[in-house]
């Protein structure tokens, strides 16, 4: 089956409920700026195409574009794929990670895709196309601007894979505060340069309206000093 590229809510509600017809859906959001996108477009349509595919629904969501939707599923971060069936979310995952999503979709197709699509999938993500220093200083810049709030963490708040990170997730549930995200140890490429963009050589990284904040301690320090501190910062 092609990729459905969605242009409305309209057109994704009819497509996730009153066409799905028990089908394993899968839904892809990514934007024209972000970098890693550019490979998954090509990894998702090879595998939109494959045989043993023909009874998945793919479906390309621009997350800029399609706002609401993005927003009725949490995504702050792209590339993001969702796997859905009967309404039911089976599988999220953040991330330009080919293998990982060609290994999810073929444990809920059943039939799993052939080693053709996978081999054809990491090929696409070994002629990823290398960014200059302009050109990621640009995603980054945009990253920082995903959501009001954006963590810079290793794995993802269900998932932590450090305990700083656990640690920085804890505050911001305990605040209440309502946060993007993005796993670094999904993009290396974000990792080592956004050491240098926020010129703070470790994570978690915090950035409240596109403005660095600080890692676990600053933040800590800064809740001790104000008790307010994320509503002021939101604020400013």
């Amino acid at each position: 089956m092609a990729v459905i590229e969605i242009t409305s809510q309209d057109q994704f509600t009819e497509l996730t409920t009153t066409n799905a017809g028990g089908k394993l859906i899968a839904l892809y959001f990514h934007t024209s700026w972000a970098e890693p996108c550019k490979t998954m477009n090509e990894v998702f349509k090879v595998l939109s195409e494959e045989p043993v595919n023909k009874d998945v629904a793919f479906l390309s969501i621009n997350a800029d574009d399609q706002a609401e939707i993005s927003e009725l599923f949490e995504v702050s971060a792209v590339p993001y794929f969702i796997l859905l069936q009967n309404g039911t979310i089976l599988r999220e995952i953040s991330g330009a990670d080919p293998k990982e999503f060609v290994n999810a979709l073929n444990q809920y197709n059943g039939a799993g895709s052939s080693a053709a699509a996978s081999g054809e999938a990491a090929q696409a993500a070994e002629e990823e196309t290398q960014e200059t220093e302009e050109e990621l200083a640009e995603r980054l810049g945009k990253l920082t601007q995903a959501a009001p709030v954006m963590l810079f963490m290793k794995g993802t708040p269900s998932e932590p894979k450090c305990g700083f990170s656990r640690q920085m997730v804890g505050i911001l549930r305990e605040h209440q505060v309502r946060f993007g995200f993005f796993d670094i140890l999904k993009d290396d490429s974000v990792r080592q340069g956004l050491k240098k963009f926020s010129d703070w050589p470790t994570f978690p990284q915090l950035y409240i309206n596109g403005e660095f904040q600080g890692g676990l301690d600053i933040i800590k320090e800064s809740l001790e000093e104000d008790p307010d501190f994320f509503q002021h910062a939101m604020n400013a």
